[in-house]
Formats: structure tokens, C-alpha cells, sequence
């Protein structure tokens, strides 16, 4: 019953707070671009919080989730962030929403373009320019070679407009959610992560440069089962375990050609290894405590 109620009501808050999105839009699209920034984008994230803070509030005070955080990191407005984060659940989203909302900017991901299309939710995160990526899968890059660097350019267009105004860019790097079956397919060497996908954060990296000289290292440990979208509807969650730390990123692998240098390919992919090592014993030690 409780999970029946949940999701009417997410449906309902969301087709209502949906009226205002799509008012931020034919507010955004009336006005010349170089004055977006300054009179629509302001009133897109307004509403986009107070859609926020209602599911939060429901998540925390009706569902009863409970978020235990340890936070080592020193968070502000004015900042420039990229947040990595291990990923097994839809919860995963709302938990980095509730540690990080008011604190750092309005967090952003990297979508499908295939998403745009869903309704509101698709208009909505236009609205706040989320970045919409076109996948291409190996097969189609080997009979079009040409189109290997249409992530990287899509990439450097969104971080365009990033580059203007202190942004919070999340990056699962897994980019997928960890399932047991996943991890045996790819014979991952880690015990609770999936192999982490270097090429998203090495473009954004590429794109803002020195804008990312450091980065916002999450991971997210459930008290049970990493719970799946109905378990959260039902109040089934418990308690959330977060760890943050900021981890530097180093100077080499700012300026590096992640697409065509192999060798900064090769020690990009290896200091990722090694963070995820990192991480892979850091999850054991809070599912032990």
C-alpha cells in the first residue's frame, strides 16, 4: 500500500511541478542567449530543487530512509565539482542528491540522448542543460571510424556553458548498476564494483581542464540488498552508508589526449584501477562496521 501511494504521488508531483518546468522553458526559449544564464536558468533550478525537496523530505520523514554520511570534504556554491561515485541502485541518485543539495551546485549527469524523450523529466533536464550523449557501439564505430570522436566533442559542446558558471558533474563510472552477473561477465578484479569506464571523466576532464584539479570521491554502502525502485517506493531502504573525500587529480591528466596518446590512455585507465582498488576495500571495511 505504502509503495502504491509512493509512486501515485511521485507521478502527481511530478506532472504538477511539470506546468512549471515547461513555463521555464518557453521562458528560456524567449529570451536571447546570452541573457539565459542570468534571468531563466536561475528560476529552472529553483524549480528543479523544489522538486527535490519534497521527494527528500517524503524519503527521509515517510519512508524512513536513513542516511549515515561521512563527509571529509569542504563544499561551497562557488566551486567547480566532479562527483564519481560506485553505483547499484536508483537510490544511488537521490542519496548524492540529499548529501550534496544547497552545498555544492545543482548536480548534472551525463544522459542518454535517447532520455530527452521521456516526458518532463526529459524537458526538465534540457532545461537545466544536462549533457545528452550519443552512444555508439564498437560495431558501428568500426564500419564508421569517423564518428570515434563524437563523445569527445560532445562532451567539450556541454562543458561549454559549465565553464561559465561553478557546475557539479556526476560520473558513474561503472555506467551501469552493479549486478552479480555483470560482475562475473566481466571477470571485474575488484569484489564489489564493476570495471570503471574511463572515457566519460577523461573528456570532462579534457573539456574543463583545470577546472577539475580535484575531484569528489562517493561511495554509497545499503544495509541490505542494494534496495531496486519498488523496495524504495515501499520504505524498504534502511540505511544508507556514504563516504566522501576529495582525491587530487594529477596535473598530467589535464592536459592529456585521451582519444589518439595511448600512453595517457594507458595511465588514465591505471590510476582508475587504482582508485577503484581503493574504493573496492574501503566498501568491504563499512560493510564490515
Amino acid at each position: 500500500v505504502l509503495g502504491a501511494i509512493s509512486m501515485v504521488l511521485l507521478v502527481l508531483h511530478t506532472l504538477i511541478i511539470g506546468v512549471f518546468v515547461f513555463l521555464s522553458i518557453f521562458w528560456k526559449l524567449a529570451l536571447p542567449a546570452r541573457l539565459r544564464s542570468k534571468y531563466a536558468d536561475p528560476f529552472v533550478i529553483g524549480v528543479a530543487n523544489v522538486w527535490l525537496a519534497v521527494i527528500l523530505f517524503w524519503l527521509r520523514h515517510v519512508l524512513r530512509i536513513r542516511f549515515d554520511v561521512d563527509n571529509n570534504v569542504n563544499l561551497s556554491m562557488d566551486q567547480w565539482y566532479m562527483v564519481v561515485s560506485n553505483h547499484q541502485s536508483w537510490v544511488d541518485i537521490f542519496a548524492l542528491f540529499h548529501v550534496t543539495k544547497g552545498k555544492i551546485p545543482l548536480l548534472k549527469f551525463f544522459i542518454k540522448k535517447e532520455l530527452a524523450k521521456v516526458p518532463v523529466v526529459g524537458q526538465a533536464w534540457w532545461a537545466m542543460d544536462y549533457p545528452f550523449m550519443q552512444r555508439h557501439s564498437p560495431a558501428y564505430l568500426a564500419k564508421h571510424p569517423e564518428k570515434a570522436d563524437d563523445d569527445l566533442r560532445a562532451t567539450k559542446k556541454a562543458c561549454e556553458k559549465f565553464s561559465y558558471k561553478p557546475t557539479s558533474i556526476v560520473n558513474f563510472l561503472e555506467g551501469t548498476r552493479f549486478t552479480q552477473a555483470k560482475h562475473d561477465k566481466q571477470k571485474a578484479p575488484y569484489q564489489y564494483l564493476l570495471r570503471p569506464k574511463a572515457g566519460g571523466i577523461a573528456f570532462a576532464i579534457q573539456a574543463l581542464g583545470e577546472r577539475f584539479s580535484s575531484m569528489i570521491d562517493t561511495t554509497i554502502v545499503y544495509q541490505n540488498n542494494p534496495p531496486s525502485f519498488w523496495d524504495l517506493a515501499c520504505g524498504r531502504v534502511g540505511t544508507v552508508s556514504m563516504h566522501m573525500r576529495h582525491v587530487e587529480i594529477p596535473h598530467k591528466f589535464l592536459a592529456m589526449d585521451y582519444q589518439h596518446n595511448r600512453q595517457d590512455k594507458k595511465d588514465f585507465q591505471q590510476w582508475l584501477h587504482e582508485l577503484w582498488l581503493v574504493k573496492d576495500a574501503h566498501i568491504a571495511e563499512m560493510k564490515a562496521d
